[in-house]
């Protein structure tokens, strides 16, 4: 029997996995969380055998929640749920220790598939997922979506999350959160080279 969380904050989504796994015999849903905090505290006193995370939560960021979880939980595979399709976010969620990375938009299969596929200690991406990881590096950079270059413009601008989220009427770690994507997203290291990238490259 597989034991696993699901940490999705769309209720469409999370009860649309649910239905799913109850359909299998030899997988257990323990519980559906809708935060990464929620998550830590689920792992005080349960050990399930895979997560299911969604790497875009409204008080975390799935990129460092996977982190910390492999961190302080070594033997808990971690498959990454998401709709974003970038390389470089795909290659951060492996490096942090995810064991997979599947799209919102498979197909039920697929999804089951790759729970069972990572419990034995294998790999496990999406079609879509794979395609993109094994494509040459383009020259051409991701495209910012609206949201992130309204965050992008105003980081550049020198305004803190805090200040940014206020203008936006946004929460501050859904600004966080945006802010670290787009570094994945252009690989670089710090914000002074993602606001160097992006006046280069005309992104803002």
């Amino acid at each position: 029997m597989i034991n696993l969380l699901v940490v999705e904050d769309h209720p469409l989504v999370s009860e649309g996995l649910k239905a799913i796994f109850e359909r299998e015999p030899d997988i257990n849903c323990l519980g559906v969380m809708a935060t990464g905090k929620d998550l830590l505290s689920k792992l005080q006193h349960q050990h399930p055998d895979v997560i299911v995370l969604d790497i875009n939560l409204p008080d975390s960021n799935g990129l460092d929640l996977c982190k910390q979880v492999k961190a302080n939980h070594p033997a808990i595979h971690i498959l990454a749920l998401s709709i974003n399709n970038e390389k470089g976010i795909i290659k951060k969620m492996i490096e942090n220790g995810a064991s997979g990375y599947i799209l919102k938009d498979a197909a039920q299969h697929e999804i089951v598939d790759a729970i069972k596929t990572v419990i034995q200690h294998r790999k496990y991406f999406s079609l879509s997922a794979s395609i993109t990881l094994n494509k040459p590096d383009a020259i051409a950079l991701p495209v910012l979506t609206r949201r992130e270059r309204e965050i992008l413009i105003k980081i550049a601008d020198g305004l803190t999350n805090q200040q940014i989220a206020d203008q936006l009427f946004i929460d501050v770690s859904t600004v966080n959160s945006h802010r670290k994507n787009m570094l994945a997203k252009y690989d670089v290291q710090n914000t002074a080279q993602l606001i160097k990238l992006a006046i280069t490259n005309k992104l803002i």
